[in-house]
Parts: C-alpha cells; sequence; structure tokens
C-alpha cells in the first residue's frame, strides 16, 4: 500500500493594483458613509439648526437660554441622524437595524444611565423651558449662589461670586427651592446692622438710607427702605433694603463693601455704637485669705 501525501500551499497575496481590487468594495461603502456623514452634519449644524434657533428665539423673546439649548440639543441630534443616515447610504441599513450588539448595547446604555442621566436631561429641558431661569440670572440654592454661565444636557455651571466655576447638576437645582435675589435686571440687596439699645433709632434709619446716596452703583429706584428688624440680645438690628441695576456689569461685593464702610463712617460721626460689645452681668463671691510672708 503506498501512501499518497498532498500538500495544499496558500497562495501568496497579491501586493499591487490588483490587491486593493479585492477591497474596492470595502473602501467605496467606507466612503459612501464618510460623505453621508459628513454632508448630514454639515445641513444639520449649519441649515436646520440656525432656523429652529431662529423661531425658537422669536417665540421666547424674553428666554435667551432657550437658544443655546436648542442649538446644542439639534447638533447632537443631527450627529445621531448623520450616523444613521450615512449607513444608509453605505449599505449598512440592514446591518445596523439587525445587528445584536447595536440593541444590547443601546438596551444596556439605557439601563445603567437612564436613571441619572435622563433625569438630568429632563431637568435640563425643564430649566432651558422655565422663562424665570436664564443664564446670566444671579441665583441662590442650598448650597451655593452664583450668576448662572451656562445649561448643559446634563449640568448648569455657575460662576460664584469668588470667581470660582462650578457645575452642578439639574437635578440639583429642579429638587430644591432656588432663590432669585433680583428680577427684571435688577438684585436687591438686605444688609444688617445692629446698633446699641441706648441709640435713636429713627436717626440710625435716617442715617442708613442716607449712606445709599453716597456710594456709586446703587439705583435711585426702587427707594431703598430701612426697618427695624429684631431686637437681639445686645442690640437692635435693623434691616437696609437697597437695588443694584444689572449687577452682571456691576461688582457686587465691592459695591456692598463701598455701602459697610459709608454707614461706618456715618453712623461713627452721629455717635451711634454698632453692635455694641456683649453685656454680662456676673454675680459671686470673692473671698480674700491673709497672707503670710
Amino acid at each position: 500500500m503506498s501512501v499518497i501525501a498532498q500538500v495544499t500551499t496558500t497562495p501568496p497575496p497579491v501586493v499591487g493594483p490588483g490587491g486593493l481590487a479585492d477591497y474596492r468594495p470595502l473602501l467605496v461603502r467606507g466612503a459612501w458613509f464618510l460623505v453621508g456623514f459628513v454632508v448630514v452634519t454639515l445641513v444639520g449644524w449649519f441649515v436646520v439648526e440656525p432656523l429652529i434657533a431662529r423661531y425658537v428665539e422669536r417665540r421666547n423673546r424674553n428666554n435667551p437660554t432657550i437658544r443655546e439649548a436648542v442649538s446644542r440639543y439639534v447638533r447632537l441630534l443631527s450627529l445621531v441622524v448623520a450616523f444613521f443616515a450615512a449607513a444608509g447610504f453605505a449599505g449598512y441599513g440592514d446591518l445596523v437595524g439587525d445587528s445584536a450588539l447595536v440593541i444590547a448595547a443601546g438596551t444596556l446604555a439605557v439601563g445603567v444611565a437612564g436613571q441619572t442621566v435622563i433625569g438630568s436631561i429632563v431637568s435640563g429641558l425643564v430649566l432651558v423651558a422655565d422663562s424665570e431661569f436664564n443664564v446670566g440670572n444671579y441665583i441662590e440654592w442650598t448650597d451655593g449662589e452664583g450668576t448662572v454661565q451656562s445649561i448643559t444636557l446634563r449640568v448648569t455651571r455657575v460662576l460664584t461670586p469668588d470667581g470660582e466655576l462650578i457645575t452642578v447638576p439639574n437635578t440639583t437645582l429642579t429638587g430644591q427651592a432656588i432663590t432669585r435675589p433680583y428680577g427684571r435686571k435688577r438684585r436687591r440687596i438686605v444688609e444688617r446692622v445692629g446698633i446699641a439699645y441706648e441709640a435713636d433709632v429713627g436717626d440710625a434709619l435716617d442715617t442708613l438710607t442716607a449712606a445709599t446716596t453716597a456710594v456709586e452703583g446703587i439705583e435711585g429706584e426702587p427707594t431703598p427702605k430701612a426697618y427695624v428688624d429684631e431686637f437681639g440680645g445686645d442690640a437692635v438690628v435693623l434691616r437696609v433694603h437697597y437695588w443694584l441695576d444689572d449687577p452682571r456689569r456691576q461688582d457686587v461685593l465691592a459695591v456692598r463693601s463701598a455701602y459697610a464702610r459709608e454707614i461706618k463712617a456715618r453712623l461713627d460721626a452721629a455717635g451711634i455704637a454698632i453692635s455694641p460689645a456683649s453685656k454680662r452681668e456676673l454675680q459671686g463671691r470673692i473671698e480674700v485669705g491673709d497672707v503670710s510672708t
């Protein structure tokens, strides 16, 4: 019996133009995908987005924030549409639509990130749709305060009075009360000053309101007002209200500092003690014994 050995050899790959022809369908599909993605993205960003932004701006003239948000959302949606449109142009539509991997990845992403991310996106849409919450507003919440710089899909960026840019989750701002110390381009400032019980309260109130006229940046209208706030343990606490015009152009801390210096000088000149030292009545007995040397 003879054994015949059959050896099969693999032909070497063809190098050169003839070899590239085998990859021609793949290259053509890749080119169609790239062209489709770029074209749809450009149309979405430079045609659809400006048209929608102008329409939204006309319908919401008192809410400048909504244009920025709509532009961001439309551009993001354009990228998603561009991907699927490019896949269709390149002939990958059936593959993308029927791919178990794509479906599994989408389900996993929605399941894992849904509670946090989708909640933040919905909160962002709520903030954008609120005409009383805009970029440039000065807001206060439980953990801080500052000027709104931008509202994104997940977070709101706020510039604090110390110059720090902080990122606040949208769910935080929609889940608690937000205070706007000023409205309609005005900010109300509230200052409290304690004076001695022996001082003339009427003169002190007049001094607090008169001091506002000497500080640049404080508005004459609405008229500043001063009130008796409470009777403290060691002082009568007075409260004064005054307003700043468009705090985005005003250094709020500088105005408050100038006003504090002004009322200090005026109250000192009037002989009115500010926040006098606490008085305590001590009771007891002191015994002195003989000291022998």
